[in-house]
């Protein structure tokens, strides 16, 4: 990632979250690359979870589409730090998987890119960062760009769970389903994965804080320490995270056409340079910003 310059005036004191977002808010609305034209193709919806499951998870989010055969949409996204459990189904096989499945994707540190094609739909959890791994103990650094069998934790009740998942046909049955099948596996206690939800919640709603050593100074830790935790409960370091909500607001920014020129943009976001913003941009997106926009 490009270097930040230590000018914060021109950004904005607080990023702006969804409205309905639950609290703390730990993500944002921005990922889905080139929003208008995934909307012509996908229908995409977010079910409410159960309260109590607030803690863990940060939405239910739901997607289909029927395409005419022999068409196809790149559907394209630049992923948070969050890990997803997804029940999916559909006439064509998804991520090179025979379907129906239920499945795990760890955090994806790249581009996430899947050709829709055919009739599909997925029923899938976003977990906060962090909340998997307090969730089910696991270390989520070794789940970082994988995508495994639901089976893998939580055994022949997987099978069990994508039975009954797709046997609703609604979303908010669905949503049922789930609540039914976390609520009953809820996990212990646990004040590490507090502390890490508060750094989490902090990174996501304050663009002032760029550095590494910002963040673990304010939250009264060693460097090492912050990256320790994060690794553990989040599968990628506070610096990858720091980086991703910067691309985030760029394409955001981009998408909305909110900047006077690029250059302008690098500078408000806080880049060094035009230079260093177009190829971290690039490197990411896979086209440099202002092919970007020009899309």
């Amino acid at each position: 990632m490009g270097s930040w310059t230590n000018a914060t005036a021109s950004r904005p004191a607080r990023r702006s979250l969804p409205p309905d977002a639950r609290r703390p808010s730990t993500s944002t609305d921005a990922g889905i690359l080139r929003p208008d034209q995934f909307a012509k193709y996908v229908e995409l919806d977010r079910p409410a979870p159960d309260p109590a499951l607030d803690r863990w998870i940060e939405h239910y989010w739901t997607v289909r589409w029927d395409l005419p055969v022999g068409s196809s949409y790149l559907s394209e996204v630049v992923p948070h730090p969050a890990v997803h459990v997804t029940v999916e189904s559909g006439s064509e096989p998804h991520h090179g998987l025979a379907m129906p499945a239920a499945l795990v994707h760890g955090v994806v540190t790249r581009r996430f890119s899947i050709d829709v094609s055919g009739e599909g739909r997925s029923f899938g959890i976003k977990f906060r960062p962090g909340g998997f791994g307090a969730w089910t103990g696991e270390d989520v650094g070794a789940w970082t760009d994988r995508i495994e069998p639901l089976e893998m934790v939580f055994g022949a009740d997987a099978a069990t769970l994508l039975h009954d998942v797709l046997a609703e046909a609604s979303d908010l049955g669905r949503a049922g389903v789930m609540d039914e099948f976390l609520l009953s596996r809820l996990p212990a206690p646990d004040p590490t994965y507090d502390r890490v939800l508060a750094i989490v919640a902090d990174l996501v709603a304050d663009p002032a804080l760029v550095t590494v050593e910002q963040v673990a100074s304010r939250h009264a830790m060693s460097v090492r320490t912050l990256q320790r935790l994060f690794r553990r409960y989040v599968g990628v370091g506070p610096k990858w995270v720091l980086q991703r909500h910067r691309l985030h607001d760029a394409v955001t920014l981009i998408d909305a056409g909110e900047y006077a020129d690029l250059a302008d943009l690098a500078t408000r976001l806080g880049w060094f340079d035009q230079a260093h913003f177009t190829r971290d941009f690039t490197d990411l997106v896979g086209m440099s910003p202002r092919a970007y926009a020009a899309r």
